[in-house]
C-alpha cells in the first residue's frame, strides 16, 4: 500500500493483457480505422473551410464536430498503437491524467456542439424570420467558444481533484486512462471527487434535455408543413442520428465500467471501451457527408477535378 500519492508515477493498463499472439492485425485494423478517421473527418472540415458558401452556422458546428473527432481520438490511438507494439503497457501519471482530460472533454464537447447545432435547427424551423438575426456571426462564435470552453473547464475540475487524491494502487482495468478509474485506487474518496463528477453528469444530462425539449418543438412544427418536414428530414435528422451515435457509444461504456460482468472476455471488454472512439469519429462525418446535399456535391466536384 502506498501512503503518499506522489510515490506513484506510472500506471499499468491491463486491457492488452492476452493480445500477444495477434497483436501485429489488430494494429494493422487500429491503424486503418484511425487513418479512416482522419480521411473522413478532415474531408469535411476542408471543404467547409474552402467553400465560402459553406460559411454557414450549421456547417460551422459540423466543422467543430469533426475537430472533436480528430482532438478525442489523438488522445486514445498513439498511444494505444505504441501499446499494441510493446510487450510493457505503462503510462506515467501525467500521461494517464492527460489522456483523461482529453478523452473526457473530447465526449462532453461533443454535447455541447449538438446542443448548439440543435438550437440552431430549432431556431432555423421554428422562427425561420428571424434566424439570421438570431444566429449572427457573433452569436455562433460565442457558441463555439463556449462549446470548447465549459467541457475543458468542468473536466480539468475532474482532473484537479484526482491529481489531490492519496492513490494505494498503480492497476488501471482498461487500455487507456480516465479519471473514475484513476479515484478508484484512491485510498480514501474525498467529497470533491464526488461531487464534481456528479456535477458534470447533471450539466451534461440537462445538455440531453434541452436537446430532446428542441426535437419536441421541432416535430410539432414539422407535422403540419411539408417544407418543414422536408428541412427536418434533411438536416435535423442527420443530426440526431449523431446524437443517438455519441449518446449509445458512451452509455455502452459507462454503464459497462460500473455495473458490467467482469466475466466478459478481454476482446468484447475493450471493444465496449473502444466503442465511442470508432463509431462516432467515422459514422458523424459520413452521415453528414451523405446527408448534406451541399457538402455532397462539394466533395464530389473536388473528387471529380473541379473547382469548388
Amino acid at each position: 500500500m502506498m501512503d503518499n500519492f506522489s510515490e506513484i508515477t506510472m500506471f499499468t493498463l491491463s486491457g492488452l493483457s492476452g493480445t500477444t499472439n495477434y497483436r501485429h492485425t489488430l494494429f494493422a485494423l487500429t491503424l486503418l480505422c484511425y487513418c479512416v478517421i482522419w480521411l473522413v473527418n478532415l474531408t469535411i472540415i476542408v471543404t467547409i473551410v474552402v467553400d465560402k458558401n459553406l460559411h454557414e452556422p450549421m456547417y460551422i458546428f459540423l466543422c467543430n464536430l469533426c475537430i472533436n473527432g480528430l482532438y478525442g481520438t489523438a488522445g486514445f490511438y498513439p498511444k494505444f498503437l505504441i501499446d499494441l507494439l510493446s510487450t510493457t503497457h505503462v503510462i506515467s501519471y501525467a500521461g494517464c491524467l492527460l489522456q483523461g482530460f482529453v478523452v473526457h472533454s473530447s465526449a462532453c464537447a461533443d454535447f455541447s456542439i449538438l446542443v448548439a447545432m440543435a438550437y440552431d435547427r430549432y431556431v432555423a424551423i421554428c422562427r425561420p424570420l428571424v434566424y439570421h438575426s438570431v444566429m449572427n456571426t457573433q452569436r455562433v462564435c460565442v457558441f463555439v467558444f463556449f462549446a470548447w470552453l465549459t467541457p475543458f473547464y468542468l473536466v480539468f475540475l475532474g482532473s484537479i481533484t484526482t491529481l489531490r487524491l492519496r492513490l494505494c494502487g498503480s492497476h488501471i482495468p482498461k487500455i487507456y486512462c480516465i479519471n473514475y478509474l484513476v479515484g478508484k485506487l484512491a485510498c480514501s474518496t474525498s467529497i470533491a471527487h464526488v461531487i464534481v463528477p456528479a456535477f458534470n453528469y447533471t450539466f451534461y444530462f440537462l445538455h440531453f434535455m434541452f436537446i430532446v425539449w428542441s426535437y419536441m418543438y421541432l416535430l410539432k412544427k414539422c407535422l403540419f408543413s411539408s417544407e418543414n418536414r422536408s428541412k427536418f428530414m434533411q438536416t435535423c435528422l442527420p443530426h440526431l442520428l449523431c446524437l443517438i451515435t455519441v449518446v449509445v457509444s458512451l452509455l455502452f461504456d459507462l454503464l459497462y465500467m460500473r455495473f458490467g460482468s467482469k466475466k466478459l472476455p478481454q476482446g468484447v471488454k475493450n471493444f465496449m471501451s473502444m466503442e465511442f472512439l470508432i463509431i462516432p469519429p467515422i459514422i458523424n462525418p459520413l452521415i453528414y457527408g451523405f446527408k448534406l446535399t451541399q457538402i455532397k456535391n462539394r466533395i464530389i466536384q473536388f473528387l471529380c477535378g473541379k473547382h469548388l
